[in-house]
């Protein structure tokens, strides 16, 4: 019988632009089967859609892959260098979005796909679009509104019309903290090198109260599950551990909410700009129905590898310690953009 797989939802994409050559961007999916199982060493199909305006929209590019997954179940391929069934990816227009990418898969390598999943592309895509878009200018000056008649007590003339709005300058930003978007609260934003603006977007209630870091507790993931920063790569290395079975990380790759899902675990960074921006949050927190506060004595478990256990951080010390991996604490997942 054949086993239906899944592919967490653990998208890790960056765009490459090189000057004589197509773009391309990397994308990987850890494959599982419909026991939890990783699908490991075994050449899969893959057909990958980039779909515009909507999850339902139009495909605008089309292309087949047959990558192999490595031992953890990781499949690692690049968008834009497969075998093209339809459209040009060095002619998608990426200032015309939303976009979103399809991902269809055969486990036997063949092309009777038997899975589908849509995620919506944000910033990645739009780095693209930032190497040939042009600087923010400032939009035109409204005309001035005629004066009113000067008479004996006459009425004032009525206002000119105001002119259109100009586009944000480089220094703004679109969105800020305390914005409730993309499925959840934003905590944090930033701009990369191209002025192309990113956040992190916290879920708006709690994964778990009590869940252990991970059912594996006496062996070291090592380096890709040890990142301060970085809690997708910490995510995706601890649910691909042998022998994983339950974990912090699996509650929050597998959530859903908001009608999204890229969620992951927290890196002990991330945690930690979470609770800089704690008061505005929760401000938020309290005004949404179903939502739920980031309480004052809470210990929330990180997505870092921490010595022989992982790192929690505790709001009321606002600090980071060592805990046992099977030891209980809250979970909150966050996502990106």
């Amino acid at each position: 019988m054949k086993n239906i797989i899944s592919i967490c939802a653990a998208i890790l994409m960056t765009a490459a632009v090189f000057a004589q050559a197509p773009n391309k961007m990397s994308y990987q999916a850890i494959i599982r089967n419909t026991s939890n199982a990783l699908v490991t060493s075994t050449a899969v199909g893959m057909r990958i859609s980039i779909i515009q305006t909507s999850p339902s929209g139009t495909a605008v590019y089309v292309e087949t892959q047959t990558p192999t997954t490595n031992a953890n179940g990781l499949a690692s391929i690049e968008i834009g260098g497969g075998t093209v069934v339809s459209g040009n990816f060095s002619t998608i227009d990426w200032g015309n979005g939303p976009y979103f990418v399809k991902t269809e898969v055969d486990p036997s390598g063949a092309s009777n796909y038997s899975i589908t999943g849509t995620s919506q592309l944000l910033s990645v895509p739009y780095a693209l679009y930032a190497t040939t878009a042009g600087n923010n200018t400032p939009g035109p000056q409204g005309p001035a509104g005629a004066d009113g008649a000067i008479g004996p007590q006459g009425p004032a003339g009525a206002d000119g019309a105001t002119g259109p709005q100009g586009p944000a300058g480089v220094g703004g930003f679109t969105h800020f903290i305390g914005e409730e978007f993309g499925g959840g609260v934003i905590f944090h934003l930033w701009k990369d090198n191209s002025g192309v603006e990113h956040g992190l977007i916290l879920a708006i209630t709690d994964q778990s109260a009590s869940q252990p870091w991970s059912n594996i507790t006496n062996i070291t993931i090592g380096i890709n599950a040890q990142s301060s920063w970085d809690g997708q790569l910490n995510s995706n290395s601890i649910v691909g551990q042998s022998g994983h079975s339950n974990s912090a990380a699996q509650l929050c790759l597998n959530l859903v909410s908001g009608g999204q899902n890229d969620w992951y675990l927290p890196s002990i960074d991330e945690l930690a700009l979470l609770c800089n921006n704690r008061f505005n949050i929760n401000k938020v927190l309290s005004s949404i129905s179903g939502a739920s506060v980031l309480p004052f004595t809470g210990v929330y478990w990180s997505s870092t590898e921490g010595g022989a256990g992982a790192l929690g951080f505790a709001f009321n010390t606002v600090a980071g310690a060592s805990l046992s991996k099977g030891g209980g604490n809250s979970v909150r997942a966050i996502r990106s953009f």
